[in-house]
């Protein structure tokens, strides 16, 4: 076996959009049996290499085999006859049609003509049944949780038969049971000679699930090592081309009086009597396991959903929050925990994104100042460091972590008193995850009342100042020093 030819080989892929040079003549190997880690920082070029593999793009130069064989890849039903598969971090399922029929769509297995249904649904059992999970074979896609939608996705690469799956993310909405779950699906793919592409910005993770890794930095490679030869620090270097001594930048809190004051929410089974009190100069970590409350909660505070008991202040001041609008009027700011839905309108340029919560300034007369627009537009630009072609380019087109610093220039340029962080680093790497802890912390030094939500727990020792741990709607305890406190004092609270 050492001696056959890898299993997928990428050879010199060069692939370009106007203004960008996305991939230069990047090399990419996969053996069979193995996982192998897939590094790089938003922008880097993985995504679109993937796409490549995929047959959503084609290549302008390079080669690709498969086998040891030159296989072209010129759409997407090529890469699946290939036997590759690609699951993205946004899932391609049909909310509305069960998991079977997902699995089967444009494959349908059919007798005399008409769809069996029956054989779909056995054959759906067995994938499920070899995956150690037990699926509702007739709940439509949207019922399922995250975890099993993404089972559902790997169910259908195992029934292409692929020989090559991709996973871009497949944990970033998973509590950390599913991931453990997750990893034992993907033990059980190499076992049968299956090789795994595995994209993740979760550090931890790589040095769990992957064989080897490969960096890619600006579209070009820049290294490839077994993972038992690379350390953590290495690893990070290696990505983002510069040594960062510290995840997490060094802080002096100055904390002052109570700035956000929550007493009493409450929303159905989801929030139930939440109360808290968030102070000028001090970032407030919400944290639990996923379906906690801890989004909920802030939805209710930034007037999204409409709470049936509770009361907020900011400053002393009480508030009758009934919107978003009122909630921005009064100086809250929400970066949301699903920025392609919820935190920007994807077909419109990221300088029209920038602007829509600061239209009220930045227009007269019902016109918008485009001149005065663009200008503060490029200055944040310039600040945060986001990467674009130009301020009319499509948001949707950006990396992820590009997009988050849009989200961040809109409500910066609003200036919050108190901005809410869902989520604040998910998808992006660790080189995009330093400059927004700089900035919140920042922030912070400014006087603004940080609220910061996040599932890992590294990011919540590393930032927070004091922690608040839900569970099932409910506060089950404050941990009042961060900096003193462990991953098993969060989780004890979280699962109480």
């Amino acid at each position: 076996m050492s001696n056959a030819p890898p299993l997928l080989e990428m050879r010199g892929i060069v692939k370009s959009f106007p203004g960008v040079q996305a991939l230069r003549g990047v090399d990419l190997a996969l053996h069979r049996g193995e996982v192998l880690a897939f590094l790089g920082e938003n922008g880097a070029g993985k995504s679109t290499l993937m796409k490549v593999l995929g047959g959503a793009h084609i290549a302008e130069e390079g080669a690709i085999l498969i086998g040891g064989v030159v296989t072209p890849l010129t759409s997407p039903d090529d890469s699946r006859r290939a036997g590759v598969a690609v699951i993205y971090q946004e899932f391609n399922l049909v909310p509305g049609l069960t998991a079977v029929e997902n699995i089967f769509l444009g494959r349908e297995i059919t007798r005399a003509g008409f769809v069996s249904r029956k054989q779909e649904r056995r054959s759906a059992a067995e994938l499920f049944g070899r995956l150690g999970v037990d699926i509702d074979l007739d709940a439509p896609c949207r019922s399922l949780t995250t975890a099993q939608q993404q089972l559902v996705e790997i169910a259908k690469a195992l029934a292409l038969d692929a020989r090559i799956i991709v996973m871009d993310e497949p944990t970033a909405a998973l509590t950390s049971h599913e991931v453990e779950r997750l990893f034992e699906i993907i033990r059980d793919l190499k076992n049968h000679d299956i090789g795994v592409i595995y994209i993740s910005h979760r550090l931890d993770e790589i040095f769990t699930i992957s064989d080897r890794v490969t960096v890619l930095r600006d579209g070009a490679n820049v290294g490839e090592r077994p993972i038992g030869e690379m350390t953590r620090s290495q690893m990070i270097e290696m990505m983002v081309g510069r040594e960062l001594k510290d995840e997490f930048p060094s802080r002096i809190p100055a904390i002052g009086g109570p700035r956000l004051e929550v007493r009493g929410l409450r929303r159905g089974r989801a929030v139930r009597d939440v109360t808290f009190t968030v102070h000028r100069g001090e970032i407030l970590a919400l944290t639990g396991l996923v379906g906690a409350g801890r989004t909920e909660t802030v939805r209710l505070i930034f007037g999204a959903d409409e709470r049936e008991a509770g009361e907020i202040r900011i400053d002393g001041k009480p508030l009758a929050i009934r919107s978003p609008e009122e909630a921005i009027a009064s100086g809250i700011g929400l970066l949301t925990e699903d920025r392609k839905l919820q935190g920007l309108a994807l077909g419109h340029s990221v300088r029209e994104n920038f602007g829509l919560p600061n239209l009220i300034r930045l227009s007269k007369g019902g016109f918008v100042k485009l001149g005065r627009e663009r200008e503060e537009f490029d200055g944040y630009a310039k600040q945060l460091s986001i990467k674009i072609p130009n301020r009319e380019a499509r948001a949707g087109n950006l990396s992820g972590g590009n997009q988050q610093k849009v989200v961040l220039a809109k409500w910066l340029a609003r200036n919050c008193d108190v901005l809410i962080f869902d989520e604040p680093t998910r998808g992006i790497d660790v080189g995009s995850k330093y400059e927004i802890y700089l900035l919140m912390n920042e922030l912070a030094a400014a006087g603004k009342a940080i609220v910061m939500i996040s599932s890992e727990l590294p990011e919540v020792l590393g930032m927070a100042d004091r922690i608040l741990v839900m569970h099932e709607g409910r506060v089950t305890g404050e941990i009042a020093d961060a900096r003193r406190a462990t991953q098993e004092q969060i989780m004890e609270l979280a699962v109480a």
